[in-house]
């Protein structure tokens, strides 16, 4: 697909819950198939996983998205940061470090517009390289993110030995929280403890309204899922910048 050229930019966008503060956006990727037909994303990336070709995905999202951003300033000047997830397999990679350090030389892009996420699991089974990794992308000026924070046995103990800005509590918490007082709680515990120490917290699968009022009342920083906005092509922002900027 990424050799035809049927592999594209999709971004969903992150609320900030300041007032008056930038929003971001995690990039995602589509796949078209023979007839021009987006692809659901899971049976490919399962895949790609299983043959270890995460890596090759990897790097063809990250020259992508800071290639668009070095043509598409405007965005750029408008928004907090991109997030990118990366695979384990890409982190334990040594030549990825020098990659997205080139990246950043060949395009110019502020490392500071850039976050790169992991999951937890991820960074945990391969916690030395992890570790080593987000202080390399740190140490450009890139930010970092534990994704699905929350699933793991031993999150708060890898937590404070691991140098991340931001946690993007679990989705399956967020799902019901309405209905169970068990996620409410983690999902209070772990944007407590977060901001204890000093990171900022992102709520996954924000999917009504009613979810939206619990976490902003909980005073998580940021918000993610349908309810703030749905995956679109990258090439929408440029037009959602202009009117915001001229609107």
């Amino acid at each position: 697909a990424i050799k035809l050229d049927r592999t594209c930019l999709f971004q969903q966008r992150i609320s900030n819950s300041q007032y008056g503060k930038q929003d971001s956006y995690e990039i995602l990727v589509r796949i078209q198939d023979e007839a021009g037909n987006m692809m659901a994303p899971a049976p490919y990336l399962n895949a790609a996983e299983r043959y270890n070709l995460t890596p090759n995905l990897d790097r063809w999202v990250v020259s992508k998205t800071l290639t668009w951003l070095s043509e598409n300033p405007s965005v750029a000047d408008n928004i907090d940061y991109m997030s990118i997830n990366l695979s384990g397999l890409s982190v334990c990679e040594d030549s990825f470090t020098e990659f997205i350090t080139r990246c950043f030389k060949d395009t110019g892009v502020s490392p500071s517009k850039i976050c790169f996420e992991i999951t937890e699991t991820a960074a945990v089974s391969n916690f030395v390289r992890a570790g080593a990794f987000i202080s390399a992308m740190k140490g450009l000026g890139c930010k970092f993110a534990l994704d699905d924070f929350g699933s793991g046995m031993s999150s708060f103990a890898y937590l404070k030995k691991l140098p991340v800005d931001i946690l993007k509590i679990d989705g399956l918490f967020i799902r019901d929280i309405l209905n169970d007082p068990i996620d409410l709680a983690m999902v209070k515990s772990i944007n407590e403890v977060g901001h204890v120490m000093g990171l900022k917290t992102v709520a996954e699968y924000v999917e009504n309204q009613a979810i939206l009022e619990v976490l902003t009342v909980l005073e998580v920083d940021s918000f993610q899922g349908y309810e703030i906005a749905k995956p679109a092509p990258i090439e929408d922002l440029v037009h959602a910048h202009k009117i915001k900027k001229w609107g």
